[in-house]
């Protein structure tokens, strides 16, 4: 094998490696549905928020479930400035937070402890049906 071929594979596992350990698993994952008239958005934390970019509907009471598991990182210890939470998750579990009724354009931001990890929920209008 010459050494272009080398460095073309290694570049290829470093890329794949990359998508699976940084949250490109996340690609189309539907992580918001609308219960009882209540909209509900799943984060997932260990190693980081997944997925890192949500996109949720403006105008009715939401609430964020944060799921643990096995979560021993910074990503355990979650701020929400604009709620003025700050906690530290169970290692393994779901936690229940109220974001009440967000306004379009407004979005939310959750950082770990460490401010290493985070995530961003954009609030938008709903489409007409």
């Amino acid at each position: 094998m010459n050494k272009t071929a080398s460095i073309i594979i290694v570049f290829g596992l470093v890329v794949v490696m990359g998508i699976i350990f940084f949250g490109g698993g996340d690609f189309g994952k539907n992580n918001v549905e609308i219960r009882d008239g209540i909209q509900y958005i799943t984060i997932n934390a260990r190693g980081g928020y997944f997925p890192k970019i949500s996109t949720a509907t403006a105008g009715i009471p939401t609430k964020l479930i944060v799921k643990t598991d096995g979560t021993f990182d910074c990503s355990s210890a979650l701020a929400i400035r604009s709620l003025n939470y700050q906690k530290m998750l169970p290692q393994n579990g779901e936690t229940e937070i109220d974001i009440g009724i967000p306004k379009a354009g407004e979005p939310l931001q959750g950082v770990c402890g460490m401010g290493m990890y985070s995530f961003k929920i954009d609030f938008q209008n709903q489409a007409p049906q």
